[in-house]
């Protein structure tokens, strides 16, 4: 088996969903994302592009239903024991949530009260039609394992650090491969490979970048340029460790910073630092918005910021990284020692065609937050 982490730290997280579980009043749930199989029992794949589906019984019962190609994977990444793990029959007209309903029935959850995951990209809106009309009355229980996801064990924390080190590590390597001609593939090669030479994985999705009038995009885009005597570039990525994250965010400029890039800059490190304030336990995460919002509103910046300013980060899949809940305004969600989050001051000003970000990730302590990162946030011209 490949585990990263202990048996003892697997058993405390099945004490803490079986608690989950109580609390909800379930017999059962079903766990269809991905996140929730690799937490529960280290089970490591991308294989929730089809159907599959773990279930996590009150009584602390766990089974898998996949296809073959991920049996092996489920043996080499996860606790799972062999006649836990079930492989339904592929073949024209299979029909897996039938398999589902037969697995449910030998556990004797036949008619029990039983959750389901459906916020997830491991669950399609044509496969949940299909479970729904096999086992109906299912009950939305989304939150009740990424609730107990939230607030990271030490050994948690711990691959959010070395997750950190490698966003450090790829930022470095930008700054090495970023100069006027500089082609952006080899400045994404850079950083995707001093991630990889320092042992981390693929991020939950692709690392942004983008150049002159692309600088003022935080989405990953096809095509590629080479950068002018005097540009300006976006990036925005992870280093990934174990499939825990630890996002950062840098504008860097080409040539000479205008005015506005100086004044725009000094006021995403202001924002930045007031959102850090703004994290304590116990805190509403509207807060840290508020504070965001309060900064950039002040320097005159309101019409260049966005809506939110961060989220949640954990051991994602794709489509993205984020592990929500979200920093925008209102948000209720009170804030725990023990969580990680990603904080970024994005500011993009359509008039002028100029952008400025800065962003990194944070850990929640009993006193405010640590910063995981090791870089410096001044403004970087090369």
């Amino acid at each position: 088996m490949s585990l990263h982490f202990t048996a003892d730290e697997f058993s405390h997280r099945h004490k803490l969903a079986c608690a989950a579980l109580a609390r909800a009043d379930l017999d059962a749930i079903l766990l269809f994302a991905p996140e929730s199989h690799l937490w529960l029992t280290g089970y490591d794949t991308f294989g929730f592009a089809m159907f599959q589906c773990m279930v996590l019984g009150a009584d602390g019962s766990i089974d898998l239903l996949t296809r073959a190609p991920d049996q092996r994977q489920a043996q080499y990444t996860s606790i799972l024991d062999d006649d836990q793990i079930h492989v339904w029959p592929e073949f024209e007209g299979a029909q897996p949530q039938n398999d589902l309903v037969n697995l449910l029935a030998s556990r004797g959850l036949t008619d029990q009260r039983i959750g389901w995951e459906t916020q997830t990209a491991g669950l399609t809106m044509w496969n949940g039609q299909r479970v729904l009309a096999a086992v109906p009355n299912l009950i939305e229980a989304s939150e009740v394992i990424r609730e107990c996801r939230r607030v990271k064990s030490s050994a948690e924390i711990a691959m959010h650090r070395r997750a950190a080190n490698l966003s450090d590590d790829a930022l470095n390597a930008a700054l090495m491969a970023t100069h006027a001609g500089a082609f952006e593939g080899d400045i994404l090669s850079a950083m995707q490979g001093a991630v990889f030479e320092g042992g981390g994985d693929y991020a939950g999705n692709e690392f942004i970048i983008g150049s002159g009038q692309g600088a003022l995009l935080c989405r990953y885009y096809s095509g590629r340029r080479h950068l002018d005597a005097q540009d300006q570039i976006t990036l925005e990525w992870s280093g990934a460790y174990a499939r825990y994250h630890a996002a950062m965010m840098r504008t860097l400029i080409v040539g000479s910073a205008s005015d506005l890039q100086k004044r725009m800059h000094a006021a995403t490190v202001e924002a930045l630092t007031a959102c850090e304030a703004a994290i304590t336990p116990d805190a509403p995460m509207g807060a840290v918005f508020e504070a965001h919002a309060r900064v950039f509103d002040k320097h005159g910046f309101q019409d260049a910021r966005l809506q939110a300013c961060g989220y949640g980060m954990g051991a994602v899949y794709n489509p993205i990284w984020v592990d929500f809940p979200m920093f925008y305004e209102g948000n209720p969600q009170l804030m725990q020692a023990g969580q990680v989050f990603f904080l970024h001051m994005i500011l993009m000003d359509s008039a002028t065609g100029q952008a400025m970000c800065n962003g990194h990730s944070v850990l929640v302590t009993d006193n405010g937050v640590e910063r995981l990162s090791k870089s410096p946030l001044e403004l970087v011209t090369l």
